[in-house]
């Protein structure tokens, strides 16, 4: 890998890491900004549901598009109206106002999801894919350890609204960077859009069997993850009563789990087809979420009895991303924007319905979390082997 390859990564990591930074870095603040804007705690939670949304809308619009513009543009713009929302949301007074802003934050940011997993496929190889997708995955992983921390100490310091300053400033740095050193990756200009062709192309892609038993399977498992952020705040925090910056060191922890997944990914993938070392995750995630299930549900052990299950799903998580992705998109290198809009829709989307209803199920304790997991990992499972079977040799396109 030479040096302008290295660079490509990581920024290609810098502006796929933009999701999780808007989900992360705030996660800290979020009981105070329920209190400080006179919020419930159903209408803080909202506010991330509604980035859920976001990114899981946005992404079917800037997929098609991309196959027919290029990446960069669509790129440009998502950036730009990410940063505008970002800087809406640290100005804004009441919470209805910061749902709505949260929502526009998210499809300007939803761009980089795309895009990023377009150029990956224009320019690798399906295995190469995947590999690449773990490095991205160990860049994009250091926002997930250092955003609850970093979060909590600006928070403290600042307030609340300095969060999302600081997130203006991230997307406007990746913007600038990208309009220096990320080239044009497609090849030739798609088909003229046109809404019935391109629901017809999305069409296609729901009925193409081992995409979606790969897409589903690992955006199923990817929503345990995201039922597991959208309450850990108040579950650790109000429950098990932990500070917040001791709350953003075991999510650093965590975090610091998917990355140690995706890194040993990248070795697994030496001797095995990334749709084997993606079955052997998901049942590693299910497994362990029904460990997780059991030990909350009796209060075993108590807290530092959980956490040891619950870091375990999230490793198993960073086999999941970079294989699902590459085995749903192998396919498929003339729709490469298509397709991953679709596996972030379906991802995010999930992801959404995910964190509602742990949300709306949150009782006080760490039992629906819990359970919301382990429901995650088992489903995972039973739909990757009900759409795929055993086969694992790559089909045609449609």
């Amino acid at each position: 890998m030479d040096a302008i390859e290295r660079r490509r990564i990581l920024l290609l990591g810098a502006i796929i890491a933009i999701a999780p930074l808007s989900i992360d870095l705030y996660l800290p603040a979020l009981p105070t900004i329920q209190s400080h804007l006179g919020a419930t705690e159903a209408e803080a939670q909202l506010t991330l549901s509604a980035y859920f949304l976001g990114l899981a809308l946005g992404q079917l619009f800037y997929g098609p598009i991309s196959d027919r513009i290029g990446r960069r543009k669509p790129l440009f713009f998502g950036l730009a109206l990410y940063a505008g929302s970002a800087l809406g949301c640290a100005l804004a007074t009441d919470i209805d106002s910061l749902i709505v802003l949260r929502l526009l934050q998210a499809l300007g940011g939803c761009s980089g999801m795309v895009i990023v997993r377009a150029v990956v496929r224009d320019l690798y190889t399906p295995q190469d894919m995947a590999r690449v997708l773990s490095l991205l995955l160990l860049v994009m992983g250091v926002a997930p350890i250092l955003a609850p921390v970093f979060g909590s100490w600006i928070f403290v310091a600042f307030g609340w609204q300095a969060v999302f300053i600081i997130l203006v400033l991230y997307a406007v740095g990746c913007l600038v960077a990208s309009a220096r050193l990320l080239p044009e990756t497609l090849a030739s200009p798609g088909e003229t859009l046109r809404f019935g062709r391109v629901l017809s192309g999305y069409l296609r892609l729901l009925r193409h069997r081992r995409f979606m038993g790969y897409a589903l399977s690992g955006g199923i498992a990817q929503s345990g993850m995201f039922a597991y952020i959208a309450v850990s705040s108040f579950v650790f925090i109000d429950v098990y009563g932990l500070s917040p910056t001791e709350y953003g060191l075991l999510f650093g922890v965590n975090a610091f789990g998917l990355i140690l997944g995706s890194q040993l990914n990248n070795r697994a993938l030496r001797r095995f087809r990334s749709e084997q070392v993606l079955k052997a995750a998901l049942t590693a995630f299910a497994v362990f979420g029904v460990v997780l299930a059991v030990v909350i549900w009796t209060g075993l052990g108590g807290l530092s009895l959980a956490l040891v299950p619950l870091w375990c799903c999230i490793t198993s998580l960073g086999f999941t991303f970079p294989n699902s992705t590459a085995a749903a998109m192998a396919p498929f290198g003339d729709r490469a924007g298509m397709a991953a809009a679709l596996i972030g829709t379906l991802q995010y989307g999930l992801a959404a319905l995910a964190s509602s209803v742990v949300a709306h199920l949150h009782d006080g304790t760490a039992k629906p979390m819990a359970l919301t997991i382990a429901a995650c990992g088992v489903l995972s499972v039973v739909v990757l082997r009900v759409l795929t079977g055993k086969t694992v040799v790559a089909l045609k396109a449609e």
